[in-house]
């Protein structure tokens, strides 16, 4: 059984090489980094707390959220 669970502390992935958008902006902090573990799994950080929880995605959930983010579904919704 894998020890790697959602919520763990990100500098638990030892095998992790962790890869930030080049899109992220280079001072606010507002990014997210993705790790692709050699288990098959994703995980993602936040940069600003790179030793905070991760988020452990299979690689179906991942696809599954891409292709959601390509097709438009996860835009911020609109102000009333």
């Amino acid at each position: 059984m894998s020890s790697i669970h959602n919520g763990m502390d990100a500098t638990a992935l030892t095998d992790a090489t962790w890869i930030k958008s080049r899109r992220s902006g280079p001072t606010g902090g507002n990014c997210v980094e993705v790790a692709f573990l050699s288990g098959g799994e994703i995980a993602m950080r936040n940069s600003r707390h790179p030793g905070g929880p991760a988020l452990i995605f299979t690689r179906s959930e991942w696809e599954a959220f891409l292709g959601g983010a390509r097709d438009g579904e996860f835009g911020l919704p609109a102000l009333a």
